[in-house]
């Protein structure tokens, strides 16, 4: 019996992988095959590297393969390295350390949070105090807002989201427009500090900017944010807020409610820490380490909770973006840019929702570091990008990992998050908060 014909994915795919190591190898044996010509031979191929890269995570995967972004990632370095674009040291001192350890203990600090109970109370306690509808979503905005403020959103809506599935379900509420107030208060509510999501993490070692002074320049962004998506998404979904039956009674939680004092406890130490003035790095990994003194959980579960992909792919995007500025970052290159006028506050923003929405926003916000540190004002220029790449995740259902987490979690307990259903509140949600940043960081 014939086999069956390979699709057309696998064969573009094929080609790509092809001519990627075909210009990692071509660089590579430059100094010998064309001893002349090894710098032109490096530039095209880091150019070919980044922009294969940069593409395939635009895309989210490499046509016709079973790889993620993590691994794109990480193959991109890896070409850089072998094609000489980037030196193997060099790309080690690449690998940011301290935004990577900050990710992993807010990661431990949330996994202790979650496997505790804390956030199956604090969900239930709104719950039973919201008697109407639109008070229930006043609450979840206020809840997931609140937490991704200090925590790394991504993993607020992996708690939140099935958690609100069950309770509207119980209710006979539609649970669309609390799902995505899960989602977009989360995207907004990350906005406020440094920890609220990775590209914050980044834009903190970037920029210099402490703990507080981001908090100070960007929570009313978050507020004012959080109440506009709070009228639009009840406006746009006005008559769908009426519960079809009586909600049952509260369910008997069995949690260990010193478990989640201590989970508790330890979240608040973290985050007086930040504010004290302690390196974000230091004080979330000595808390979170810590954290896994503990009799009652193996600590096999909380290795479970952190998302390692994440982590390898901030690592192998570092190694890509130094080995594409160390190539093709020239004078000249820096010269284009300028007549950009990226000072302006607009300007700015605007390439950071398009970058953001095409490339996501971790891989955007590296692309602009190199611009971005020659402005004028560049820790201003830094709270802009901070404001414009986490808002633009309230774009399209693809535009941030939260949202997707969110709609996975939905499906699985039977619940659709369309596309077309998530941009009609998206779109207004996105367009009137950057319009409240832009107007708050104008200047």
């Amino acid at each position: 019996m014939a086999s069956p014909a390979r699709p057309f994915t696998h064969w573009l795919g094929l080609v790509l992988i092809v001519l990627l190591l075909a210009l990692a190898a071509a660089a590579a044996l430059a100094p010998w095959l064309l001893p002349a010509d090894r710098a032109l031979a490096r530039k095209l191929a880091a150019g070919g590297i980044f922009a294969a890269t940069y593409l395939a995570l635009a895309f989210g995967r490499v046509p016709g393969r079973f790889i993620d972004r993590a691994g794109i990632a990480l193959v991109g370095a890896s070409l850089m390295v072998a094609s000489g674009a980037i030196g193997l040291s060099d790309a080690y001192r690449a690998i940011d350390v301290n935004t990577l350890t900050l990710l992993l203990g807010m990661m431990i600090v949330v996994a202790n949070l979650r496997l505790s109970g804390f956030f199956a109370l604090a969900t239930a306690w709104v719950a039973a105090r919201a008697g109407r509808p639109l008070v229930l979503l006043g609450g979840i905005v206020a809840v997931s807002g609140l937490s991704s403020a200090f925590l790394v959103n991504d993993a607020i809506c992996l708690v939140l989201a099935p958690l609100v599935v069950d309770l509207t379900l119980a209710t006979g509420l539609d649970p669309l427009p609390y799902l995505l107030a899960v989602a977009m208060a989360s995207n907004i509510g990350s906005v406020t500090t440094i920890t609220g999501n990775p590209q914050n993490m980044l834009i903190g070692g970037f920029s210099g900017l402490s703990y507080t002074r981001f908090f100070a320049t960007l929570a009313p962004v978050a507020g004012l944010g959080l109440l506009a998506a709070l009228a639009l998404i009840a406006f746009l979904h006005r008559g769908r807020f009426a519960p079809s039956r009586e909600p049952p009674p509260p369910p008997r939680r069995r949690v260990n409610r010193l478990a989640v004092a201590r989970s508790l406890f330890a979240t608040l130490l973290v985050i007086a820490l930040f504010f004290a003035g302690q390196p974000p790095a230091k004080a979330a990994i000595v808390v979170g380490a810590l954290l896994l003194l503990t009799r009652r959980v193996k600590s096999v579960r909380f290795y479970a909770e952190i998302d390692w992909s994440l982590l390898l792919m901030f690592a192998g995007l570092f190694v890509v973006v130094a080995g594409a500025e160390r190539q093709l970052l020239s004078p000249a290159v820096l010269a284009a840019v300028a007549r950009l006028h990226l000072g302006h506050v607009p300007v700015l923003a605007a390439l950071t929702v398009v970058l953001s929405n095409l490339v996501s926003n971790v891989p955007a916000v590296l692309v602009l570091r190199p611009f971005v540190d020659t402005l004028a004002a560049p820790a201003h220029a830094w709270a802009v990008v901070a404001m414009a790449s986490t808002l633009a995740g309230n774009l399209t259902l693809l535009g941030s990992v939260a949202n997707l987490i969110v709609a996975e979690k939905a499906a699985v307990r039977g619940v659709r998050i369309g596309f077309w259903d998530y941009l009609r509140v998206g779109v207004p949600v996105t367009l009137a908060t950057l319009a409240i940043g832009m107007l708050w960081l104008w200047r």
